[in-house]
């Protein structure tokens, strides 16, 4: 019982050490996302600043976040986005992570979207 306390103590020590930035973001107030217009065979980069909706071509994208990880660990960027195409339908609704591009990015008939950054 005395070896389990001390442990548990030990445990207890070890997670007040590790440092608060390895948990923290930092928010962005712009996306940049990349569009792949398949019929046309061209790549085109779009800004959309965050909380605001931005219209290209058949596509209506909006974005309610955009941040990157603390850049002193693995830098990445996260952003959730949903995408309406017609202005009618919803083709996508969730979370882009610019690491792992083939993860959750959009993948339609027409387009492709992915995110590239965060500004």
């Amino acid at each position: 019982m005395k070896c389990f306390k001390r442990i548990l103590i030990a445990v207890f020590v070890c997670m007040l050490a590790v440092p608060q930035s390895a948990y923290s973001y930092i928010d962005h107030s712009v996306a940049v996302l990349r569009v792949l217009n398949k019929a046309a065979g061209k790549a085109q980069t779009v800004r959309v600043p965050v909380g605001y909706e931005v219209d290209f071509e058949k596509l209506t994208i909006s974005v309610r976040s955009c941040k990157q990880t603390d850049p002193f660990n693995a830098e990445n960027y996260f952003a959730f986005v949903e995408i309406t195409e017609n202005a009618k339908d919803q083709i996508f609704g969730g979370w882009m992570n610019r690491n792992e591009p083939g993860d959750n990015p959009l993948q339609n008939p027409d387009y492709d979207v992915w995110l590239v950054n965060c500004e």
